[in-house]
């Protein structure tokens, strides 16, 4: 295989705050001999663990970005021991665009690994991660929210792994994080994910779901900073005393957890997010639009639990998903 073309614009191996890009040759038509400049921070400080963050996976999620970029401005290298590598808008085309995938070649992200190096923009960004960033890191942590079409309770999450070992260590730094809530992740795809490549590789990896609605809210940027530090502090990297609040602990047993609209319509909630719903509870309903007289079509929840995720927009396709219901740990 060729190599990548992506190059870092800034060093690795050296102490000190190194602001800079990820430099990826990408030829349009608004620039023959252009490039995708993918915004780079790098602080070290000798010999310690290296952490390797990341926002805007999906282009229209920013409290990462939002939390990434501020510690570029604060963190100083006297602040910490070991290496922070800081990428705010990971897709940063899409990040651009506002849109989850990337305007470049409708790639996501995060379900584009191992990726290529001579692939779309997007393969080329996963494949160098896949085969650079993430092999430097000893523990990764992920930001994510619902982006324009969902909607969450704020999460921190790691996911249920066959290494028992590796999944125990991710499920401690998501209880460092120290979101309001914390979640036993069951993902329904994780072929292709930056979660998988970086947990096949033995990685520490937490990941968050802050929000939703394709915009941040004071009470979700919060989140999104005291976890980033209580992460930092864990992964040994920053001293200091972590602030520890009360957290709701979910887990996903299995995919009655996920509720599908198999109708399009107008998408009714009946259920609010941190609410508490029983099996077989109504937890929305979807209406006609194209007609009056129609009764709605409800949906039910297919297991006891507490709602964490819903749809956002107003109309709901076939296919989308509509709610999530975690099963509070006991």
């Amino acid at each position: 295989m060729p190599e990548n073309p992506i190059t870092a614009t800034v060093p690795f191996e050296e102490d000190g705050i190194h602001h800079g890009f990820l430099r990826l040759p990408f030829s349009h038509d608004q620039s023959a001999w252009g490039a995708i400049m993918i915004p780079l921070c790098v602080i070290r400080n000798g010999d310690g663990p290296t952490v390797l963050l990341t926002g805007a996976n999906h282009g229209d999620e920013y409290e990462g970005p939002i939390a990434l970029q501020e510690l570029t401005v604060t963190l100083r290298p006297e602040d910490i021991t070991g290496r922070v590598i800081i990428v705010p808008a990971f897709n940063y085309p899409a990040f651009r665009a506002g849109t989850r995938t990337s305007p470049n070649d409708k790639g996501n992200l995060n379900r584009s690994f191992p990726g290529r190096p001579d692939g779309t923009p997007t393969e080329k960004i996963a494949d160098y991660f896949q085969n650079t960033m993430l092999p430097m890191a000893d523990m990764v942590l992920d930001f994510h929210s619902g982006g324009k079409t969902l909607d969450f309770i704020p999460f921190a999450c790691a996911h249920v792994q066959d290494d028992k070992t590796r999944e125990s260590a991710s499920f401690e730094a998501m209880r460092a994080f120290n979101a309001p809530y914390s979640v036993q992740l069951l993902e329904i795809d994780n072929l292709g994910m930056y979660d998988t490549a970086a947990e096949d590789m033995g990685k520490v990896f937490v990941s968050t779901e802050l929000g939703g609605g394709g915009s941040s809210t004071a009470r979700t940027n919060g989140v999104a900073r005291k976890g980033l530090r209580n992460f930092l502090i864990h992964a040994g990297v920053l001293d200091g005393e972590m602030q520890v609040d009360p957290t709701v602990e979910l887990r996903m047993p299995d995919d009655d957890c996920y509720t599908f609209s198999d109708t399009e319509g107008m998408h009714e909630p009946v259920v609010d997010l941190g609410d508490e719903v029983s099996l077989g509870d109504v937890i929305a309903r979807v209406w006609a639009v194209d007609r009056t007289g129609m009764a709605p079509r409800e949906y039910r929840a297919a297991r006891s639990g507490i709602l964490i995720s819903r749809h956002f927009p107003g109309l709901i396709k076939m296919g989308d998903c509509l709610a999530v219901v975690g099963v509070p740990e006991t």
